[in-house]
């Protein structure tokens, strides 16, 4: 074998593509996404900018109501469903089994730490902010309102798997922008079911998606270390 091929049983990488082809790029969205989601956050912990966001929230929950149509609503009532427990639960576990089995434990470890991180922050905050929901729900709610629990989890799981189940390049680009507007309109979707204010699915979005890409940066990063890479 000559010095130009790298020995595939030396480094377990080669047989399992690695997560990020482009690491630096992740470290920066994802920080960008962090800073979006503190803003809101630190906005809703300050009375007088919260006031001013609530006043925000408020014409767009008056929009949602004007605008009620029953397919619209039907449709939202789907992707309620489809960010219920009763779905991310199963999909959660279905993933890192099969993740677990082709022994693709950098994208293993990188799920579990984003499924993990995202259901951990979501009620702690939810009970530190205490925001009331919107009046007149379409659907059954639970809980307070900030951040939008179906929000967190549709950015993160969407994102993860993305970034976990398909190959780094081209295809996976328009598959992570596809994600992505499947987070937005599951975000929506709440906003439209009177289930959140627009600032709760906002954050939601913005955070989710940070832990999902935080997570594949740091065990990207951690893989690298192990294994040498990078290290003078």
């Amino acid at each position: 074998m000559s010095a130009e091929q790298p020995n595939a049983a030396s480094d377990g990488r080669l047989q399992s593509d690695p997560l990020l082809h482009d690491h630096p790029l992740a470290w920066r969205v994802a920080l960008v996404l962090w800073m979006l989601s503190a803003f809101l956050f630190l906005a809703l912990a300050i009375p007088t900018t919260a006031d001013l966001v609530q006043s925000f929230d408020d014409v767009v929950y008056r929009w949602a109501v004007s605008a009620e149509w029953d397919p619209a609503v039907t449709a939202a009532k789907v992707l309620d469903f489809v960010g219920s427990t009763w779905v991310t639960a199963p999909l959660m576990v279905g993933v890192a089994a099969w993740l677990a089995w082709r022994r693709r434990w950098e994208a293993f470890a990188t799920w579990i730490a984003a499924m993990a991180l995202s259901q951990i922050l979501i009620g702690p905050v939810k009970d530190i902010y205490e925001r009331v929901r919107p009046p007149l729900p379409l659907v059954e709610t639970t809980s307070w309102s900030f951040p939008s629990g179906h929000s967190v989890a549709g950015a993160t799981i969407a994102i993860a798997a993305v970034i976990v189940l398909v190959k780094a390049g081209p295809k996976r680009r328009n598959l992570e922008m596809l994600a992505a507007a499947f987070a937005v309109v599951m975000a929506l979707s709440r906003v439209y079911l009177r289930a959140h204010w627009l600032t709760d699915v906002a954050a939601g979005v913005a955070l989710g998606a940070a832990v999902a890409i935080l997570s594949a940066a740091i065990m990207h990063r951690i893989d690298d270390r192990r294994r040498g890479i990078g290290q003078s």
